[in-house]
């Protein structure tokens, strides 16, 4: 390397530093605030975690951690009881049967609302109209919707001749009920984010394929998903985290039952915190579903470059 590198490297650095330090008084803020409302919280949260704290007795009195210090047995008792694997099950059939119907709900949501048609925009704006619904009213609407004896669910059912299940009130229906209910409030969302990527395709490759004499299935299949994987990522990934966090449509349609077949994470925590006023194992659960999505999310990250494709 010679002097007039090194000198322009110098150089270069020295202006990187002048203008982080320029750039520091305006970063601060942003820092202080992220320090204050989000690290903060976590610092504190998991040292309640090592403790047996109810949620009643004063953090700041002196003594206090010494008093209800118990190290990691909040992390040994969860993981050696049949309740937390119970949940883990519950939410790993959440999953596997949400993202799929998500993802095909969204997609055709997408594909349908991509199409020139007249009136297009309208029919956009009704379809995101879930998502903007109160998760607290949809699911007390869907509680009453999905009702075994006098809901509209099974009255349409019935007309066709069908006998519809117990719904919310069966051990075998109530996760598939509660799945349906998501599906319907995401797949707006999702559906926007996929006619965002749909439209940005490239129309040349479409045109080209047409000259091809490539039908519509062959040019969703070869180019439309290919091209779609990036938003496809962000879609499965974010879907997955919401999937951990499962909560609004389980407490209130569901709390749990029947006979804990829709017990997951978060209501477990909400369970102890706020109920059994046990902070710190609640604490300790919030700990280890932190933990668990950031596996999921990892190998999501690892795995993006074996099937998303960008178009360069």
């Amino acid at each position: 390397m010679n002097t007039n590198t090194m000198t322009r490297q110098k150089k270069k650095g020295k202006k990187h530093g002048s203008g982080l330090l320029v750039a520091s008084p305006f970063l601060l803020p942003s820092l202080i605030g992220l320090l204050i409302f989000s690290m903060m919280p976590l610092i504190i949260s998991g040292l309640i975690s090592l403790t047996d704290w109810n949620g009643l007795d004063q953090l700041t009195k002196p003594g206090f951690f010494q008093e209800h210090f118990i190290g990691l047995e909040n992390y040994k008792t969860i993981l050696s009881t049949p309740e937390f694997w119970n949940t883990l099950g519950n939410t790993a059939e959440y999953i596997i049967l949400y993202i799929p119907s998500m993802l095909a709900a969204s997609l055709l949501v997408a594909y349908l609302l991509s199409r020139p048609r007249k009136g297009i925009g309208t029919f956009r704006v009704v379809y995101y109209i879930p998502v903007l619904t109160s998760w607290v009213a949809a699911s007390l609407i869907w509680k009453s919707v999905l009702a075994p004896q006098y809901g509209a669910m099974n009255g349409i059912l019935e007309f066709f001749g069908i006998q519809g299940p117990g719904w919310l009130l069966d051990e075998d229906w109530a996760m598939p009920a509660i799945v349906l209910v998501s599906v319907w409030k995401d797949m707006g969302f999702f559906g926007l984010i996929l006619l965002s990527g749909i439209v940005g395709i490239n129309k040349t490759y479409y045109e080209a394929a047409e000259i091809d004499g490539a039908n519509g299935w062959t040019r969703f299949v070869k180019i439309t998903l290919p091209l779609l994987t990036p938003s496809l990522f962000y879609v499965v990934v974010v879907a997955m985290i919401n999937s951990f966090q499962l909560f609004p449509q389980v407490m209130i349609m569901t709390g749990g039952g029947p006979n804990k077949a829709t017990e997951v994470m978060v209501e477990r925590i909400y369970q102890y915190g706020f109920r059994y006023y046990r902070m710190g194992y609640a604490a300790a659960f919030s700990w280890l579903l932190f933990v668990i999505i950031m596996v999921f999310t990892a190998i999501q990250m690892k795995g993006q470059k074996r099937w998303v494709h960008y178009d360069d």
